[in-house]
C-alpha cells in the first residue's frame, strides 16, 4: 500500500472519514469517505498527517486553502469554499503552488493546473410526500452565522430578513431550524457585542427568544424537508458563477420546492422549472403571495421537474461519485499509477 496525507482544518486521527463529522453537525462525510475509497482502489491510502508519521508519502491533498508543508511531494487542492470564507481559494498565486487544483470557480479554472468541478453532493432517492402531505408551509435550515464585515454579496443578512419578515407578518407559515438560533446573532462591533450580551441575559433570565420562529436543531435535514412545501435555500453569498452548493439539492432530493438565491448562472445547470428564483421577486410580500397561490397541481409540476432533473445527466455534474472519479483519474495519471 502507498500513502498520501490529507489536510482539513480541525481534523486529525482520520476524523473526516468517520460516519459522522465530529466538527460539523450538518457536514456529511460521504465525499471524504468516497474519496478515500476511490484511492484505496488504486492502492493509495489517504490519512490525516498524524496517521502517516511512519509512512513515505506519495502526495498531499489540501481541503481548502491553507499553509503548505515544505515536503517535496506533489500537492493537490480541493477548493470548495467561497472566497469570502477562504480567500486563498481564489488566489491564482496561491493556487499555482499546487500540482493541480480542483475548483468550482471559473476564474481559477483558467489556470493550466486547474480543473473545474462543481461542488459535489451525495445523490440519493427516497419516497417523496405530496403537497397535501406536507404540514410545514416554509422553512429555513442554517446555522446562525454572519460575516464579520459588510460584504456586497452577503446573503447571511438576507436570511435574517426572511426570518424577521415571517415572524412579523406570517409566523404560522414559517419554521426556523439549525444551530445557534436560541442565541442572538453573532456580534463583532463593541455596540453589537453589548446588545448581544443584554439579549443573552434576557434569554437566560427572562425566557426571551431572540428568534421566535426557531423550532430547534435537527440531526437530519430530511426530517424537516420531507414535511415542508418550500425551503429558503440561500447561499452564503450571491452572484458567484458556478457556486451552487448542497442547500438547493438537499431540498430537491426531499421533493421540497427550493426558493433559491445564490449563483448568478444557476439556470445554466438547473432548469427554472425546478425551483423558485428569489431574484424574480421585488419583496418578501410579493414572494409570499406567489407561494400562497401555488396549488397541489402546480406543486406537482415542480416535483416532476425536480425528479426529471435528479435522474438526468445534468445532475451528474454535482454528483460526489463523479467528482471523486475525476480527481482519482487526474492524480493517478500524474503519478503514473496503473
Amino acid at each position: 500500500m502507498r500513502y498520501a496525507s490529507i489536510f482539513a482544518a480541525g481534523h486529525r486521527d482520520n476524523s473526516l472519514f468517520r460516519e459522522n463529522d465530529p466538527n460539523h453537525l450538518y457536514n456529511p462525510t460521504y465525499l471524504m469517505r468516497r474519496l478515500r475509497s476511490g484511492f484505496r482502489n488504486i492502492g493509495i491510502e489517504i490519512n490525516t498527517l498524524d496517521r502517516n508519521v511512519d509512512h513515505d508519502i506519495e502526495f498531499e491533498m489540501y481541503v481548502e486553502g491553507q499553509a503548505l508543508t515544505q515536503r517535496k511531494v506533489p500537492k493537490y487542492l480541493l477548493a470548495l469554499e467561497n472566497p469570502l470564507i477562504n480567500s486563498l481559494n481564489t488566489s491564482k498565486e496561491y493556487c499555482l503552488q499546487f500540482d493541480h487544483v480542483f475548483t468550482w470557480n471559473p476564474y481559477i479554472g483558467e489556470l493550466a493546473n486547474a480543473t473545474v468541478l462543481m461542488v459535489p453532493n451525495q445523490v440519493r432517492t427516497q419516497a417523496i410526500p405530496t403537497f397535501a402531505e406536507r404540514t410545514i408551509f416554509s422553512c429555513l435550515i442554517n446555522a446562525n452565522k454572519r460575516f464579520k464585515t459588510d460584504e456586497e454579496n452577503d446573503l447571511y443578512e438576507e436570511r435574517l430578513r426572511v426570518i424577521r419578515w415571517y415572524e412579523a407578518h406570517h409566523p404560522c407559515d414559517f419554521e426556523l431550524y439549525g444551530l445557534g438560533w436560541d442565541k442572538p446573532s453573532p456580534a463583532f462591533t463593541t455596540t453589537e457585542k453589548l446588545m448581544r450580551r443584554v439579549n443573552r441575559l434576557r434569554s437566560q433570565l427572562l425566557g426571551y427568544r431572540p428568534f421566535p420562529s426557531f423550532v430547534g436543531p435537527i440531526a437530519n435535514k430530511d426530517t424537516v424537508l420531507l414535511n415542508a412545501k418550500f425551503s429558503f435555500c440561500y447561499e452564503n453569498v450571491k452572484d458567484l458563477p458556478n457556486y451552487v452548493t448542497e442547500k438547493i439539492f438537499d431540498s430537491m432530493m426531499a421533493g421540497c420546492v427550493p426558493i433559491y438565491w445564490g449563483a448568478n448562472n444557476v439556470t445554466n445547470y438547473i432548469p427554472k422549472e425546478c425551483f423558485i428564483d428569489r431574484r424574480d421577486f421585488d419583496s418578501m410580500e410579493v414572494l409570499h403571495a406567489f407561494l400562497k397561490g401555488i396549488d397541489a397541481s402546480q406543486y406537482q409540476l415542480y416535483q416532476d421537474a425536480i425528479a426529471q432533473f435528479l435522474q438526468g445527466p445534468q445532475m451528474q455534474l454535482f454528483n460526489a461519485d463523479q467528482y471523486v472519479d475525476a480527481i482519482v483519474r487526474k492524480i493517478s495519471a500524474q503519478l503514473k499509477v496503473a
